[in-house]
């Protein structure tokens, strides 16, 4: 599987603002969250990345790319007709290649020196199909994630073959449908916003779009399960942690999380301990 081309969706209409939000990279380095994912990017090997934004953003997406903007091809999304039709809106881009995919408002930190992305993209390569990201992620977050059903491979702690898929499902549903075997009481596999799709899934989309009519909202779930039952397709549980910084307090503990594991860690900590110092003496 030859992989050069990358597609990043950023046209939620809620969370357009987000990846052009200013973080201290683990390098100490001042850089949008574009920015940060677009290094998440080049470092799988990707050659060229396609955004597709909203219109009118593409002067502040050009700013936010930074030295990056010339690896940048922007696609429109005209009308706010959900993630799947967005990332349909790539197909032409993407021709008959297979592509790595992520979304615009996680931040991610591997557990090793390989980086998220990447763990991705060689997995893919090695299986030759499709493999989405996975984390293992308590039932109280649900909410916010696409979560599969899926059978362990043999002789394979973190590679599963995906079965079913639900997109934000209720506690109970998780527990009928989605359960897996060896994973904590209370915890299952959710999408972790990371993507290798064969061009089968582009297909897909595009017959999803064209029984949608100009009006209907596309998500990328139904297809995901079309995908599943028509060819082989892996979840793969990565070795590092997801950051989503379109929730609640996200971009708070996105930075602080990018702080603990980069070059100012000592003096981040340093300043923590006096922050919570200075609390706990405003309060005796």
């Amino acid at each position: 599987m030859h992989l050069r081309k990358a597609v990043i969706t950023a046209a939620g209409r809620e969370q357009r603002g987000l990846p052009l939000q200013t973080f201290v990279d683990r390098d100490g380095i001042d850089k949008t969250a574009l920015q940060i994912i677009i290094e998440e990017v080049l470092a799988a090997g990707i050659e060229e990345v396609g955004l597709v934004i909203v219109p009118g953003d593409h002067e502040a997406y050009s700013r936010a790319a930074g030295p990056y903007v010339d690896r940048m091809r922007f696609l429109e999304q005209r009308q706010p007709r959900g993630y799947g039709h967005a990332l349909s809106l790539a197909r032409d881009f993407t021709g008959d290649e297979s592509f790595l995919h992520l979304v615009s408002d996680h931040l991610y930190i591997s557990r090793q020196s390989v980086r998220c992305a990447q763990q991705v993209v060689e997995c893919a390569r090695t299986e030759n199909c499709s493999v989405s990201a996975v984390q293992q992620t308590r039932e109280t977050m649900l909410p916010y994630y696409g979560t599969v059903g899926v059978r362990r491979l043999p002789r394979q702690q973190t590679l599963y073959e995906v079965e079913t898929i639900l997109e934000k499902p209720t506690p109970s549903e998780a527990e009928q449908k989605l359960l897996v075997p060896g994973l904590r009481a209370g915890h299952y596999l959710c999408l972790f916003g990371i993507h290798v799709f064969t061009p089968t899934l582009m297909n897909l989309l595009a017959q999803t779009v064209e029984r949608a009519g100009p009006e209907r909202a596309v998500q990328l779930t139904p297809a995901l399960a079309e995908l599943a039952a028509g060819e082989r397709y892996l979840a793969l549980e990565v070795q590092g942690f997801r950051y989503n910084i379109g929730v609640k307090y996200g971009l708070l503990i996105a930075q602080l999380a990018l702080a603990l594991d980069g070059a100012d860690r000592e003096d981040v900590l340093v300043q923590l301990v006096e922050l919570l110092a200075l609390r706990n003496r405003g309060r005796s």
